[in-house]
């Protein structure tokens, strides 16, 4: 009896184990498993978002992976979106466990949060804030610094790229922290660029073994495990800076020598808003992060386009000179008189979305969804690449007059860069879909965790895009023989937000006059700069000196 009862319990726990990695009864369907690992062999380590996209053409928008025993489902389907992530966003505002966001962040980064009081104290406070209207009060330094760009540009075009990070972190430092950043070279910028593709790495699904899933795994030792090392040395890289920038930020109120940053609002309201020192300066750590990145790879995949689609180029150009001439420079008014300007905006975020996967969900309670069950606990990614390059929805077919009007291919696919998507049908769609699920702001997240500081990030976009439209003639490169050089529109940096990788183009003034335009609203720009000119070193100091003496 002992012999049975021995046996009895040995294939017990042997079918319990096999049973780990298994996927349950009622998930939604996906690759074959494997015992204990379940999908983590073929977990993607890169790029994840275009294997998923190959899985959800397979299995379907709503599919399922096992990671150990725990589960993970992609939505490539936006009305599966809208209803879990919008809709019944009470029950999937959570993220899933981070082993390295709580190693690094002490989970205080408001992004990776967990649905806890400290997250609900700090989306508060965003909310707070970061209103359409506290917003709209930053607009001069946002035109000031995109006047910046036009002008750094415009005597250094091969810089362009490097150009286009320094605009959205000096624009963020400015807005939330007081100070602005007038050069490229200095480490404000190179270094906290350098930690922010360290930390993106870290994060990107695959990059490091699956802990949360398989907590056996944390057992390897250090020495042996890179990743633990980098996340050691990018949390004190991220905690020098963060809290080094409050510190300013504290001191020169001190001083009285308030500016009207965010960060002054929060700690004036620091006892209000309920949060202490860790949580301000991870708090104004996630904002940096989430304007910087974002902003500066949207308008470098921007100009990528511009440069592999010289027709839409050569349309916005038409468009834009019609609606603003020759003598001024756009203003953000001029946008609604701009369908196509506006396409090419719309058309950016779907060709190249910032972040493919963006950032994984969690659920906090079991959900069904069309005949799925889909348990508590489960990590949810929104596949937004596989969405918007899904040819169900936009190949498009035009007839014979809209093929006239639009200069295109009688077929054309996802993968291409078209605009006259936007005009022909809501939301880029091929027509006769419908495409209301894809509201405007799907780019920005969704439901409680979407993104706080999408007013400043549009204002950005819309801003940006409109002057270098007007200003530049953005064409390939060409080699000693005068040969083109095709940009590669897939050479994209891997992460949880991708940019496109650095590459060359030729950047040129459309006109004389708008150079001369350029120049002057430059000038300008010293009086709105010098609230912001305030902690600067003396090489930065002498860099502004000279630049504006350049500039007369």
């Amino acid at each position: 009896m002992a012999l049975v009862l021995l046996f009895a319990l040995v294939a017990l726990c042997f079918a319990i184990v096999l049973k780990v990695g298994s996927r349950g009864k009622g998930l939604p369907p996906g690759p074959p498993t494997i015992p204990i690992l379940g999908n983590a062999h073929i977990f993607p380590t890169e790029f994840p978002h275009h294997k998923f996209t190959e899985w959800a053409r397979k299995y379907g928008g709503l599919f399922s992976l096992k990671i150990g025993n725990d589960t993970v489902v992609v939505l490539t389907d936006a009305a599966a979106v809208k209803e879990l992530m919008d809709k019944r966003s009470s029950t999937t505002a959570d993220r899933p466990p981070s082993y390295v966001g709580l190693l690094i962040t002490d989970g205080l980064h408001m992004a990776l949060a967990r649905f806890t009081p400290a997250w609900k104290t700090e989306r508060r406070a965003s909310a707070a804030i970061l209103t359409p209207r506290a917003t709209n009060q930053h607009l001069p330094i946002q035109r000031a610094e995109a006047i910046q760009l036009l002008y750094n540009i415009l005597h250094s075009p091969q810089s362009f790229y490097t150009d286009i990070q320094l605009y959205s972190t000096s624009v963020i430092y400015s807005v939330l922290h007081g100070r602005r950043v007038p050069q490229y070279e200095t480490e404000e910028v190179t270094g906290f660029i350098a930690v922010m593709h360290e930390w993106d790495a870290l994060l990107e699904p695959g990059a490091v073994p699956p802990i949360d899933a398989i907590p056996i795994l944390n057992l390897i030792p250090e020495r042996w495990e890179k990743w633990k090392r980098d996340c050691k040395r990018v949390r004190d890289l991220q905690r020098a800076r963060y809290f080094g920038l409050v510190e300013e930020t504290r001191e020169r109120m001190r001083r009285n020598r308030h500016n009207g940053s965010f960060m002054e609002d929060v700690l004036e309201r620091q006892a209000e808003l309920g949060m202490d020192d860790e949580m301000v300066g991870w708090f104004g750590g996630t904002l940096l992060e989430g304007a910087t990145d974002t902003t500066s790879s949207y308008i470098q995949s921007l100009v990528l386009a511009l440069v592999a689609y010289p027709e839409a180029q050569k349309k916005a150009h038409e468009e834009i000179d019609r609606v603003v001439g020759e003598h001024r420079m756009p203003t953000l008014e001029d946008l609604e008189q701009m369908p196509y300007v506006r396409a090419i905006i719309s058309e950016t975020h779907r060709f190249r979305p910032i972040a493919p996967l963006g950032a994984p969900h969690a659920t906090l309670a079991t959900e069904e969804y069309h005949g799925y069950i889909i348990p508590k606990g489960t990590t949810i990614f929104v596949n937004m690449w596989g969405i918007f390059h899904d040819p169900g929805k936009f190949t498009i077919v035009l007839d014979s007059v809209q093929l006239i009007l639009c200069s295109l291919a009688l077929f054309d696919n996802p993968e291409d860069f078209i605009p006259e998507r936007y005009p022909l049908s809501e939301n880029g769609t091929k027509p006769g879909v419908d495409g209301s699920d894809l509201r405007p702001t799907f780019y920005f997240g969704f439901g409680r965790r979407i993104c706080p500081g999408m007013y400043l990030a549009q204002n950005s976009i819309n801003l940006n895009a409109m002057n270098l439209l007007w200003a530049f003639d953005f064409k390939p490169d060409i080699d000693m023989n005068g040969n083109t050089i095709p940009v590669d529109i897939f050479a994209y940096r891997k992460g949880i937000a991708t940019a496109p990788l650095p590459f060359k183009c030729r950047i040129t003034p459309r006109t004389a006059s708008k150079a001369r335009i350029i120049e002057n609203e430059f000038l300008e720009t010293a009086d709105t700069f010098s609230k912001f000119e305030v902690g600067l070193s003396p090489e930065d100091k002498e860099f502004v000196a000279r630049s504006r003496e350049h500039a007369r």
